[in-house]
């Protein structure tokens, strides 16, 4: 077993006027890039500036509100659904706008109190960069919606609304008549694994590339809303901070930049993806909260000894006011992290999603720090304990337990969801796999695992280890021995209090829940079986799938 759950998708990638302004300064400094193409250039129609980019795509932006109304390529309107335009967050509403251009480079900048919102456009390409820099939280901004009309790209993916008006929960997550669920939450893959959402149908291509994330949160396995469809329309996300099951405190700063690219209906250009784009164009453009790749810095590790080469592994670096990641090479563990604000950060290395070791780290502008081969303790890493047996192994995700891949794209009373029973005997090769990956309170708590001890390990009390990987509601588990010992309850640790395990995300905070089981709670009868019992407790939540429960990252009874 390795990995995270329902990574099925491919790794990175998640398909289904030139006359100068009023009161406008022109861009200062130079600025690179190639000559100006025919066509290039914006005019105010006075309600909004026009950008023609001199390719295939004209775009216009409120002068009043900074909203995009328009998004035209190769002739046809793209955006609107709903009678809605594309913005931040629900729309800022009155805003202060200007536009810019200085050779190659148009810029829309958009003031709305303390928020800035920006749009840049090349000569000669089909795509609009934005940036978003949000300096506290006077403004609400956690996203860019970009709201295309209906008809265009139609599909069934695990995160479309699909046409229903069954709601099944709150009012975002919808049943079909056949029974599978759908909501915008079920985005199915994890930060790390994409680099751009989209649709394609028709010889045309519509996506938003995403930024780097390293003023969002939640790290690289987080799960956010990427992109919906309904009766009316579609809608791609770049999320700037989403609240349901985060782990991290707000960070504030320029996100950026991100983009929205048509394409012939292939893939959007590598050189957009995160960590591939580069912009020197912008380095003069005056963008708050900007900083250029000379201002930044960059962490390597020459390697990682301790690790498991049947699991993946991620350096991640957060702080305060940033965050960062990369993949550690699998034949040596070697790692870089480029384009680093500078500063002191917290370096994690991720077995899996299971923090294995951590260390401090300062970044510099304009160097590279470099450090020595990292090595995971043994006693880091929860699978090398001995144990009498095991169910699952410890990677930080639910991977390989029951309905662990479906519910990362559909709720749990999802009509393709094997039976939320689960009962398993030690050694009948079906430990994990018949094991649900969650557990409720009102669903399926007290679930049995039958097990056998030699004469030497029922005369000696042990440890009985459960990992969880997030909870709902409190929700943590007691267990009870043969119906003669029972654990106290335990204390519930510091987890994400929104919706977790209903909207597509087991990803909160990893924990150990350690049980001492005395020798007088097991059977001395070898020929008979030990009971253990898995009750969740919680004097919180409601009913059904939002009763108290918790993720499941493996259960093990230690030698």
């Amino acid at each position: 077993m390795s990995g995270s759950p329902a990574d099925a998708v491919t790794r990175r990638a998640f398909v289904a006027g030139t006359a100068a302004v009023a009161g406008s300064a022109a861009l200062a400094g130079p600025l690179a890039g190639a000559a100006v193409a025919a066509g290039f250039g914006w005019r105010d129609d006075g309600t909004n500036y026009v950008v023609d980019t001199g390719a295939a795509l004209v775009f216009k932006v409120s002068k009043s509100t900074g909203d995009l109304t328009s998004l035209v390529y190769k002739g046809t309107e793209y955006q609107g659904y709903g009678g809605k335009n594309s913005h931040i967050e629900s729309g800022l509403g009155s805003s202060t706008v200007t536009l810019a251009q200085s050779g190659s480079t148009i810029l829309i900048s958009v003031t709305h109190g303390t928020l800035r919102h920006y749009y840049a456009a090349r000569s000669g390409e089909n795509h609009i960069y934005l940036w978003t820099h949000k300096a506290d939280s006077s403004v609400s901004a956690t996203r860019f919606i970009l709201r295309v009309k209906a008809g265009l790209f139609l599909n069934d993916q695990p995160d479309s609304y699909t046409y229903t008006t069954s709601t099944i929960e709150a009012s975002d997550v919808f049943a079909k008549p056949d029974g599978q669920t759908r909501s915008k939450h079920y985005s199915k893959v994890r930060v790390v694994d994409y680099d751009y959402t989209g649709w394609s149908a028709g010889g045309v291509g519509l996506w938003i590339v995403r930024s780097n994330h390293e003023k969002a949160s939640g790290g690289p396995f987080y799960r956010s809303l990427l992109r919906h469809q309904s009766a009316d329309g579609g809608g791609l996300y770049e999320i700037l901070y989403y609240g349901e099951n985060q782990t991290e405190a707000e960070r504030y700063g320029l996100q950026g930049p991100y983009v929205i690219a048509f394409t012939d209906g292939g893939a959007p250009p590598a050189a957009l993806y995160p960590g591939t784009l580069t912009t020197p164009w912008a380095d003069s453009l005056g963008i708050a909260g900007y900083v250029p790749d000379s201002g930044r810095g960059r962490v390597a590790g020459v390697g990682i000894a301790g690790r498991d080469t049947a699991y993946p592994y991620t350096v991640g670096l957060a702080s305060p006011s940033a965050q960062y990641w990369a993949p550690a090479r699998a034949s040596d563990g070697y790692f870089s992290v480029s384009r680093v604000l500078p500063g002191t950060y917290t370096l994690t290395v991720y077995k899996g999603e299971l923090a294995a070791h951590s260390a401090q780290v300062t970044v510099t502008a304009g160097t590279t720090t470099t450090l020595n081969t990292l090595t995971i303790p043994s006693s880091n890493d929860p699978s090398r304990a001995s144990a009498i047996w095991r169910i699952g192994d410890w990677d930080g995700t639910p991977s390989g337990f029951k309905n662990a891949d479906l519910m990362t794209y559909a709720h749990p009373s999802d009509v393709r969801a094997a039976p939320w029973t689960g009962n398993v005997v030690i050694g009948s090769g079906t430990e994990t796999s018949g094991f649900p990956c969650y557990l409720w309170k009102g669903v399926n708590s007290g679930l049995l695992v039958y097990f056998r001890l030699t004469a030497a390990q029922a005369a000696a009390a042990h440890t009985l280890r459960i990992g969880v990987t997030t909870a709902y509601a409190n929700g943590r588990p007691r267990v009870t021995v043969n119906d003669t010992w029972t654990s106290a309850i335990p204390s519930p640790p510091a987890q994400p209090a929104t919706r977790s395990l209903t909207v597509g995300s087991y990803r909160g905070n990893n924990h150990t829940f350690t049980y001492s089981v005395p020798a007088a709670a097991w059977r001395t009868d070898t020929g008979q079986y030990n009971v253990l019992r898995i009750d969740v407790v919680s004097g919180s939540g409601t009913t059904g799938y939002l009763s108290a429960g918790t993720a499941v990252d493996a259960i093990d009874l230690l030698a």
